[in-house]
């Protein structure tokens, strides 16, 4: 029962709670309505999709989630992901279509669940910020600009982002005036509330003033496309259609959605629970929160959801305490879906498109592509590729051009760890690089190198050619100290590496010595006998001691150094 954190906020759940969950479901299942329904449309789905994904993943999230605040439910990220995948194998909006994309929730949810029961969360540590930004950045772009043409009210062919922008311009003359005048004015309505009262369910507002301007105008008659019939009634309960040409197809697309959403998820969860210090955020309960509501959902005709930045913030803000909220906005949710669908048939599709271009201008992370121009230029040519990766190639090819890019950047990194030749600091018994630091002491007999990472196959050769360059630029040198304090461990490569990089240096006369060895590495070190009882002389507790050791008692060297540190 571990997984049914209902249990834990329904124990401790106090009578003050239960206005601020009131208020934060009716706020939050308010903006769910129209979002869900534009949601579903990015999706290439029909809008009432949006409003049964709204209904049971939020309320198996509730009672299996370990972030009160988190608000579930459809959002433009994965939205996107499902239209392209879904849409390389099956029509856009057909019934082929919205079978594969019920299926594909399947998948994610399978997926995310067995991640979490199996505490693989860590995974997505191989996604880094970079590239996270760095699409979410470019798919952003494509989301605006696949909306443009419900904002321009023209058709135009599906394709690429550079074909669909194209496109556009080529129709910007054609473009119907009402859609175009009624989706520039939900955008700055929408952007006035959100800077302004971000709590007021905004989104509902331009809903309803677009409904009623199609019914007082008689807007349809005059070209502006609406969304025509919403059924009504819940979604009934029906098994997906298992294919398994298209599971096969999918897969890759199931694991982006996977990763991304639980990423998206988690991320924000963080953020809010920063604010709180009465719950702890667990990732991979909310893999199994979140792959139980793709399962769970899937039954019931829903697509793929995740945590949603605005609707949280706007969740926490509203004075959510506990899953109830989540529970009283699917009921919100519901209550539409029996008796107010009709109303939406005048919906101008302007409007829903207008809802997405707001929501995910703010994804287009200019601000972090400055930092990492500034700080570190490797991360930023990482968010640069992905970016473009994902604008020119489309949304899977960029994601996997990230996740190869991190992981070949990380192996990189240990690859190739920071090393530093060390030098006494005069007058003390401290030793620091001599690259960063003026007026060090450096005796030319020993070379002293600090090797700042794990010692293993993919860097042990590396650490052996810095020894041999070393040495080549100190023909002095007659021993070789390695500052042993920033390395954890080694494995057999590294053993074997240490064995050879000793018979070597010991054929040239050099004697090869350790100081600041961790315990691990100690015990590695002596079971494999490269501390032996014969050799104990060359390991030493601190830098100092073992330059004092190996200069010697009668080299006025150590002298000089002695008298130094004393006076």
């Amino acid at each position: 029962m571990k997984h049914f954190k209902f249990f834990d906020w329904i124990k401790n759940y106090q009578k003050g709670y239960l206005s601020g969950d009131l208020s934060a479901g009716l706020t939050v299942g308010v903006m769910l309505i129209p979002q869900g329904m534009a949601y579903a449309m990015l999706a290439g789905l029909p809008p009432i999709y949006g409003l049964y994904a709204a209904t049971i993943p939020l309320i198996i999230y509730a009672l299996l989630g370990s972030s009160p605040q988190l608000a579930v439910g459809p959002v433009a990220m994965v939205s996107l992901l499902i239209a392209s995948g879904v849409g390389a194998i099956a029509d856009i909006g057909s019934a082929q279509f919205i079978q594969y994309a019920i299926l594909l929730a399947l998948m994610v949810g399978v997926i995310q669940l067995a991640m979490g029961v199996f505490r693989l969360g860590f995974l997505v540590n191989f996604l880094s910020h970079p590239v996270i930004a760095g699409f979410t950045s470019a798919a952003a772009l494509i989301i605006g600009i696949s909306q443009m043409k419900h904002l321009l009210g023209v058709k135009i062919p599906r394709g690429d982002f550079i074909e669909t922008l194209t496109s556009l311009i080529g129709e910007i003359g054609n473009s119907q005036p009402y859609a175009l005048m009624i989706g520039i004015g939900a955008i700055v309505l929408l952007m006035i509330f959100k800077k302004w009262k971000p709590r007021f369910p905004a989104p509902l507002l331009v809903v309803i003033l677009g409904i009623v301007a199609v019914q007082m105008f008689n807007l349809e008659e005059q070209g502006l496309a609406i969304v025509g019939e919403v059924p009504s009634g819940l979604p009934a309960f029906s098994i997906p259609s298992f294919d398994m040409g298209a599971i096969e197809s999918l897969l890759p697309i199931a694991f982006a959605i996977s990763f991304v959403g639980f990423l998206e998820s988690i991320a924000v969860a963080k953020a809010v629970q920063k604010k709180h210090k009465d719950y702890e955020v667990i990732a991979n309960q909310e893999l199994v929160a979140l792959g139980a509501a793709n399962v769970l959902g899937s039954f019931f005709q829903s697509f793929s959801v995740t945590g949603g930045f605005s609707r949280t913030a706007v969740n926490d803000k509203a004075g959510a305490k506990s899953g109830l909220a989540s529970i009283i906005s699917a009921a919100l949710v519901i209550l539409t879906l029996l008796f107010f669908t009709s109303y939406f048939k005048n919906l101008p599709s302007a409007i829903l498109a207008s809802i997405i271009i707001v929501a995910v201008a703010g994804l287009v992370d200019i601000k972090e592509a400055r930092f990492l121009w500034k700080n570190d230029r490797q991360d930023f040519v990482l968010f640069m590729i992905t970016a473009l990766a994902t604008l020119f190639f489309g949304v899977e090819p960029g994601i996997l051009t990230g996740v190869i890019l991190s992981i070949g950047l990380m192996v990189f990194r240990v690859s190739y760890p920071h090393y530093a030749i060390l030098g006494r600091v005069p007058g003390t018994k401290e030793y620091r690089n001599i690259e960063r630091f003026e007026n060090l002491e450096v005796n030319d007999d020993i070379l002293i190198l600090r090797f700042d990472g794990r010692m293993y196959f993919g860097n042990s050769e590396a650490f052996r050619k810095i020894v041999t360059d070393n040495i080549q630029n100190r023909p002095n040198v007659k021993n070789i100290l390695i500052d042993a304090s920033s390395i954890n461990g080694l494995d057999s490569s590294a053993v074997h590496m240490l064995h050879d990089l000793n018979s070597d240096l010991k054929d040239k006369g050099i004697m090869l010595c350790f100081s600041n060895v961790k315990g691990p590495v100690r015990d590695t070190m002596t079971k494999n006998k490269i501390l032996t009882e014969e050799n104990y002389t060359r390991f030493f507790l601190s830098v100092y001691d073992a330059v004092s050791s190996l200069c010697g008692d009668d080299n006025p060297e150590y002298k000089k150094y002695v008298t130094q540190v004393e006076a």
